[in-house]
């Protein structure tokens, strides 16, 4: 003979009640813990982040501007020598203009012989 049982009832849903098993001081305590976990790890880098953000940086930030500045004054001595050699450039084909011009007078000067 087959005994059939009841049907066991339904799980009940989950529910995550905490008052129910610690009292809210404790559950207060436990809040309060974490954030100031929370606040012991995340300030040092939040004060390290806003550093940077503000220009503060590090010996590293420092050495790039220091090296961006002598670049910046190496460019402007070589703009200096371009303006320099685009002048003496001018010059020497001033000075070409002149000695063609002399030889063109020469020629003249001699053909009617």
């Amino acid at each position: 003979m087959i005994l059939q049982t009841p049907a066991p009832p339904p799980p009940l849903p989950p529910t995550f009640v905490v008052s129910d098993q610690l009292p809210p001081q404790i559950i207060l305590l436990i809040v309060l813990a974490a954030l100031a976990a929370v606040t012991i790890v995340f300030l040092p880098l939040m004060k390290a982040l806003a550093g940077r953000i503000a220009g503060g940086g590090g010996v590293e930030v420092r050495q790039l501007r220091e090296e961006l500045d002598e670049m910046r004054q190496h460019i402007a001595a070589l703009e200096e020598g371009r303006a320099q050699v685009l002048e003496l450039e001018e010059r020497v084909d001033f000075a070409e203009r002149l000695l063609a011009q002399g030889h063109e007078r020469a020629g003249r000067l001699e053909e009617p012989r």
